[in-house]
């Protein structure tokens, strides 16, 4: 009995039914959800995934316009900092204003010194005119007298041998012939002489009026730089947008085109998404994009369209280019900046910085468009990309002022105008 006891005990013990087919459920459970998963996957892909290129490689950029004083000065007043919203045409720096009120107090000077000597050349003119018709009528006068005299002489010489005229009287008339011819030589070389002076004097005025006397254009010229740099001494900000970069100090002496902040309008943003070049084949311009940024979270996306494509990589506009002529020599994919615009009223509702990372989706379905932009601001009457007109007519009431000073110094009314 004790042996069969033995035997029984090593018989192995047999694996439970319903654990078995637990473990084939479970199997088959996995092996429907990695089908499943396959089938989303290929379904994704060939719906979606095949019409998409993406990248994370890609950055908001932005016009970043400098602000510089146009003339060199020192900083009296600061009227902006960094972080502030400006608009457009707001004073944002000045400059001490005595040296440009000096140069155009004396700007105004050599323009009404130019206008009166202007004034006396053309009077001149007249003068040397009636001169001349004076002289003209003394010629006259001396070759009437001559002839005159030329005449008595030679009637009363055949007289002479017949005794009705004396020897004396005939010498008196010789005597009074020279003396006309010598009068009339004179007046003759004196005709000349005003001539000259009156040809020279033309030549100075020739082709112009009083206000449009060369002399005077420059001295108008002159004064009208000096109004501008006397207006130049207030900085105002040629587009809306958000100050940065303020380097501006109060007392600081600043020459022409030192950079003093920057202006950044936030509304004129767009993203450089730098994608590989084995992505660019089916990239054309206008197809659509979705952006996420960091800032946001994947929860906000953007929409955005392909505005261009870069000439080259970014390595090769780099400072210093890669250079691959090398023995050791590794092959790395390049990438080339895309230029993706961004809705306004997008980025107004939820405002983005410059710098800040996107993760940029390309749909690439729309093959329509062009890999090339073609040429949009190259006509004379096309839009241009950027225009501000801060600075349009700055010098218009420098005209008035010059019209005014030349008018009191020439004696008459003008009017001086910009050369178009």
């Amino acid at each position: 009995m004790s042996q069969d006891n033995m035997l029984q005990g090593d018989a192995p013990t047999p694996v439970a039914p319903v654990a078995e087919a637990r473990r084939r459920r479970q199997l088959i459970v996995l092996a429907i959800v990695c089908v499943l998963a396959g089938l989303a996957y290929g379904a994704y892909w060939m719906l979606v995934a095949r019409f998409r290129v993406s990248t994370d490689n890609a950055y908001v950029h932005g016009n970043v316009v400098q602000i510089t004083p146009q003339i060199a000065g020192t900083i009296v007043a600061i009227e902006a900092n960094d972080t502030e919203q400006v608009e457009q045409g707001q004073l944002l720096v000045r400059l001490d204003p005595a040296d440009a009120r000096i140069a155009l107090d004396q700007a105004e000077a050599q323009l009404a010194d130019a206008a009166r000597e202007v004034r006396a050349v053309f009077a001149n003119n007249r003068a040397l005119a009636a001169t001349v018709e004076s002289r003209e009528a003394e010629l006259a006068q001396t070759e009437a007298e001559l002839a005159r005299l030329s005449a008595d002489l030679k009637r009363r010489k055949p007289l002479l041998a017949g005794g009705a005229v004396s020897g004396e009287q005939v010498q008196h008339l010789q005597t009074a012939v020279a003396r006309a011819r010598s009068a009339q030589l004179a007046a003759s070389a004196s005709l000349e002489e005003a001539r000259a002076q009156l040809s020279r004097n033309q030549s100075l005025t020739q082709g112009s009026t009083p206000e449009t006397h060369p002399r005077v254009l420059v001295a108008a010229a002159r004064y009208r730089e000096a109004w501008l740099a006397s207006q130049r001494l207030g900085i105002s900000a040629p587009v809306a947008g958000t100050v940065a970069q303020r380097s501006a100090q109060l007392g600081q002496r600043v020459a022409s085109g030192t950079p003093l902040m920057a202006i950044v309008p936030l509304d004129q943003l767009w993203v450089d998404a730098n994608f590989k070049e084995s992505q660019l084949a089916e990239l054309r311009i206008g197809q659509p994009a979705l952006l996420t940024a960091d800032a946001y979270g994947s929860g906000v996306e953007f929409k955005g369209t392909v505005a261009g494509l870069s000439a080259g990589t970014g390595a090769a506009f780099a400072l210093l280019p890669a250079q691959n002529a090398t023995g050791n020599w590794i092959k790395i994919v390049q990438r080339v900046p895309v230029r993706i615009v961004l809705d306004a009223q997008e980025i107004a509702e939820r405002p983005l910085r410059i710098g800040l990372s996107m993760k940029v989706a390309v749909d690439i379905r729309d093959q329509s468009g062009t890999a090339v932009s073609k040429a949009a601001h190259n006509t004379p009457h096309s839009t241009p990309v950027a225009r501000t007109d801060v600075f349009d007519d700055l010098d218009q009431a420098a005209f008035e002022r010059i019209n005014a000073i030349v008018s009191a110094n020439l004696g008459h009314a003008v009017s001086i105008r910009r050369l178009e």
